[in-house]
């Protein structure tokens, strides 16, 4: 009894330290298979495995359910056979406290996870760091050429996939209240990184050399609630390089033994009012103070004493320069708009809907079934110099400027203001809608509300259209609401 007390905790010391990084490659232990099948020095690698996880302790990784970053330490300690003690639920860990203690702030000062604690008391976090620390040289790639290459595409995932990625997919997890704009964006970028990765992996399999690295993990896990949520067949159906390279992946039983069975996305996710006011309220709820006391007792009101009240001195008067004399002579301005009636189209209602909702299915219906030709006008507007237009962020910034200075029309106002064409070849022209029927140029008597007219709005609320009437492909838009 002494003599194992002793070899096992010998063991359990030597291992972490030695075992890990010098046991042959010929003992590491495949992640499937029946042990009758198993070779001689295969099965003498389970077997010292085994013996020593009887005395070592092991790694621990801290994170909280599903959660995409930790999937990818998961999955490299799959193929490197790192063991790793996934702690992610209470009593062993909460989200939001846990990882606020004084204990776990001392290991990991700013609190983030996934967290990971070596068996030897190495601490570290950041997603990418632990992954790397569980890999194998195969995984970081072998050569300097191969580890740049893993390098480049794991800062990839995390630069150019997960920002959209998450603009995008967040508001349908009820994470992230839901920006039109903003997604119109993601989306656009999220299509042309899947360009990208569908013109590497046209000839490869994988993305760096002939077998699975840490490049394909992170993209992978980076992709993953993209697949799951909003690629639908017709979105991701021009990159089917990345789809087959997705799958592939996933059909691995290292991916399968962390995230087992994906269902790609059939129909694109929206974003649900009711989940992201769920979450909210039980964000909030987190946040409360715990009460004092341990029937929850209140503790009594400090009174306040009353200020005292001070005597105000007569300031002496400014003397008025010419100038502010002028100026406070002349009467205040009157708000242009307070003399019309009262109008049923409520603008405020239909921005709400262009901000948070599909624009051609709820917003534009909204926007005609509502509108009040009476109280309401709408006007196209055309930039009358296009010859001085040059670059198109600089006439971008025309735009802004312009929006800038009518700031305070914006109660009585919306607007989408295009910019076509390209460099040295632009023009600028857009769509109001304005209380009223005036304005300080006369309203053309040809105006209608008629099927072209809808077809104008339509085009430049939505930023999508031939714009027939231009002559220049879309560049650029800007809402002022």
């Amino acid at each position: 009894g002494t003599f194992w007390g002793q070899f096992g905790g010998s063991l359990g010391i030597l291992y972490p330290k030695i075992w890990r990084d010098f046991r042959p490659r010929s003992l590491r232990v495949p992640s499937s298979g029946p042990l009758c099948h198993l070779n001689v020095p295969n099965f003498w690698g389970l077997f010292w495995d085994t013996l020593v996880t009887l005395w070592c302790h092991p790694q621990t990784l801290y994170t909280y359910p599903e959660n995409w970053r930790a999937f990818k330490a998961l999955i490299a300690a799959q193929y490197s056979g790192a063991r790793l003690r996934v702690l992610s639920s209470p009593p062993h860990f909460s989200f939001g406290h846990t990882n606020r203690s004084p204990q776990f702030l001392k290991k990991f000062p700013l609190g983030k996870v996934p967290a990971f604690e070596g068996d030897d008391g190495f601490c570290v976090f950041e997603s990418n760091a632990i992954a790397y620390y569980v890999s194998t040289e195969e995984l970081r790639g072998s050569t300097p050429e191969a580890a740049a290459a893993v390098l480049q595409w794991v800062n990839f995932a995390d630069s150019d996939v997960v920002p959209p990625a998450s603009t995008w997919v967040f508001p349908t997890l009820g994470i992230l209240h839901y920006n039109k704009q903003a997604t119109e964006v993601a989306k656009e970028e999220v299509r042309k990184v899947l360009g990208v990765l569908d013109g590497h992996l046209r000839t490869r399999t994988f993305l760096v050399g002939e077998r699975v690295s840490l490049a394909d993990i992170s993209l992978v896990c980076a992709l993953l609630w993209l697949y799951k949520q909003v690629l639908d067949p017709a979105f991701r159906g021009p990159f089917g390089n990345v789809t087959r390279w997705f799958l592939t992946c996933l059909n691995q039983p290292q991916f399968k033994a962390v995230l087992g069975e994906v269902q790609l996305c059939q129909r694109m996710a929206q974003f649900d009012a009711k989940k992201f006011a769920e979450s909210q309220a039980r964000k909030d709820k987190d946040k409360e103070p715990a009460k004092k006391g341990e029937k929850g007792e209140k503790e009594p009101p400090k009174k306040e004493k009353p200020p005292r009240k001070e005597e105000k001195r007569p300031q002496p008067e400014e003397e008025l320069d010419e100038c502010e004399q002028v100026l406070a002579a002349e009467p205040k301005a009157k708000d242009p708009f307070a003399h019309l009636p009262k109008s049923p189209f409520v603008l405020d209602e239909f921005k709400r809907k262009y901000s948070n909702e599909d624009t051609l299915s709820v917003a534009l219906p909204h926007f005609w079934e509502h509108f009040d030709r009476e109280g309401w006008s709408l006007w196209y507007c055309q930039y009358r110099y296009p010859e001085e237009l040059s670059q198109t962020f600089m006439s971008c910034n025309l735009i802004t400027g312009m929006f800038q200075r009518l700031d305070k029309l914006r109660k009585n106002a919306f607007a989408s203001v295009v910019l076509f064409g390209k460099d040295h070849d632009s023009s600028i022209s857009g769509v109001w809608v304005m209380r009223g029927q005036e304005l300080a140029f006369t309203l053309c008597p040809d105006w209608q509300v008629d099927y072209e007219c809808r077809t104008l709005v339509t085009e430049y609320f939505m930023w999508e259209g031939e714009f027939r009437h231009v002559g220049k492909p879309f560049n650029q838009g800007k809402i002022c609401k």
